[in-house]
């Protein structure tokens, strides 16, 4: 029947219709959550919302005023909120190391960190290694004294496991340091030089 398909387009356009209605309502409805997470901050010090938005980092000896969202990572609040590029975002997913830094000297991965979790501790990049007057750090200077890397893009992730496990091991053989950064991964596969250049870096540091 003519009237029976009619109605069976004019149905169809309407569920089309209501189901598109459906997704925007829910985007908007996840965009005014997402706003009301937020800690505002009028001129006048009061705050209003659910969570917080303005936070101070303690990133390579320098506190830094930040804005961050609560799903945030560490590793996106370094690269993009405070230009720290050094840390590199690789996998984005806990597995290669790219990302690592030191929270209160440990190594950490910084993708799978939360911003919001390291306040009150300190965080060091690969910018923060060098001393005041540009001097290298021992295992910076070792790397460029041994050549140890290719493309160079897994470097600051090796550097920030390696002086983070040297600082408890000093004096570690070579498997013994070969197994305190396996964590960390290289796409060029050069370990044996990588491994030189971290030992070499021992050296330095038991010098320093």
């Amino acid at each position: 029947m003519p009237e029976m398909e009619d109605a069976k387009i004019s149905a169809s356009k309407e569920h089309r219709i209501t189901r598109r209605r459906f997704i925007l309502g829910v985007i908007a409805g996840g965009a005014v959550v997402g706003a009301a997470s937020y800690k505002i901050l009028s001129p006048g010090g009061r705050t209003r919302g659910a969570g917080e938005r303005w936070i101070t980092l303690n990133v390579n000896g320098r506190m830094r005023r930040v804005e961050v969202m609560r799903q945030e990572t560490l590793a996106w609040t370094l690269r993009y909120k405070l230009g720290l590029t050094g840390t590199k975002l690789g996998c984005d997913r806990a597995e290669c190391g790219a990302c690592t830094v030191l929270i209160d000297d440990v190594p950490h991965y910084s993708c799978s960190v939360l911003t919001n979790t390291v306040r009150g501790k300190r965080v060091t990049t690969i910018e923060g290694l060098a001393g005041a007057d540009g001097t290298l750090h021992p295992v910076q200077q070792a790397v460029v004294d041994e050549q140890g890397f290719q493309c160079a893009f897994c470097m600051s992730g090796f550097i920030m496991s390696a002086v983070g496990f040297l600082k408890k091991h000093p004096a570690p053989t070579r498997t013994e340091l070969a197994h305190g950064i396996s964590g960390n991964l290289c796409r060029c596969q050069d370990y044996n030089k990588i491994l030189d250049a971290m030992m070499r870096g021992a050296e330095y540091m038991r010098r320093a």
